[in-house]
């Protein structure tokens, strides 16, 4: 895989690091396997874990600079073949770093069998006042195929009273299901913008996210439970969609946030998964 070429600065040199990291996971045997793996620049995984069986391949994505810098471009291609089960998390809150004209970029492109389910649980991303941000994910999923997700951003550092005053973020969010879009969202946040105020937009929180549950019907049971999980100090809401349950978030902290969604996960996904929602490890430490 190569990736798409990066701008070149004034000067005409190259500016920005470029990374992409392909994967492709696949049953045998009743086991899910990492059977492909490539990856060009600071991005990669370690190695497969399997903490609740041979069933569910849990991986962490690594992006060793720990930020994203202006003009820095991301791509990550997932494949989840059929019957096979794959959860995807980061160690880490992603960081994207004040620019100075370049566009930091970040791709994700998941593609999901018949059969298959990807759980794509990266944990939180921080924006720094003065980013320049795109960040887009589409999601092909055959019919018959699953997919749960969540998106946590964070407006600034707000832990050193940081608030996102300058820099402009795009997020962009597709997801096809038998070639059919049933699901498109585009966001355009800058700085200055009256949106972050405005009580039809964040309504001044710092914080906001979405999960969403793809290929999935959910009963009148299962939307009830969501609905009533006590939201821990920020406003969410649970929506039922034709082969989709969203939910949506905002507030002050990416801990409550965080804790909120986590809990919506492990409710949803013994619907999804036929199986009880196993917490990554990494997310203790």
């Amino acid at each position: 895989m190569t990736p798409a070429p990066v701008p070149a600065d004034a000067a005409g040199t190259e500016c920005g690091w470029p990374a992409s990291l392909s994967l492709a996971y696949r049953a045998l045997d009743h086991r899910t396997v990492l059977a492909h793996r490539a990856h060009h620049g600071p991005l990669r995984v370690q190695k497969a874990l399997y903490p609740e069986g041979p069933a569910v391949c849990h991986t962490l994505l690594l992006h060793p600079p720990s930020g994203i810098a202006g003009g820095d471009r991301l791509q990550v291609d997932v494949e989840v073949g059929p019957a096979a089960h794959a959860l995807l998390t980061t160690p880490g809150a992603a960081k994207w770093y004040r620019s100075a004209g370049p566009l930091a970029q970040a791709e994700q492109r998941l593609r999901v069998a018949a059969g298959g389910l990807l759980e794509w649980l990266p944990q939180e991303a921080i924006v720094f006042d003065g980013a320049r941000a795109r960040a887009s994910t589409c999601v092909d999923l055959a019919a018959g195929g699953r997919f749960i997700g969540m998106d946590l951003w964070c407006l600034g550092r707000t832990a050193s009273g940081e608030r996102y005053r300058s820099g402009r973020l795009a997020v962009d969010t597709r997801i096809r299901l038998g070639g059919r879009t049933i699901w498109l969202e585009q966001a355009r946040i800058a700085g200055d913008a009256p949106l972050l105020g405005s009580v039809a937009g964040l309504a001044g929180a710092p914080v906001f996210g979405t999960l969403i549950a793809a290929g999935l019907d959910a009963d009148d049971a299962l939307l009830a439970a969501c609905r009533a999980l006590p939201d821990p100090g920020g406003h969410g809401g649970v929506t039922r969609l034709p082969h989709l349950l969203v939910a949506r978030w905002r507030g002050d902290c990416t801990q409550a946030a965080r804790a909120w969604f986590v809990h919506l996960w492990s409710l949803i996904r013994p619907a999804l998964a036929g199986r009880p929602a196993q917490t990554p490890r990494i997310w203790n430490t």
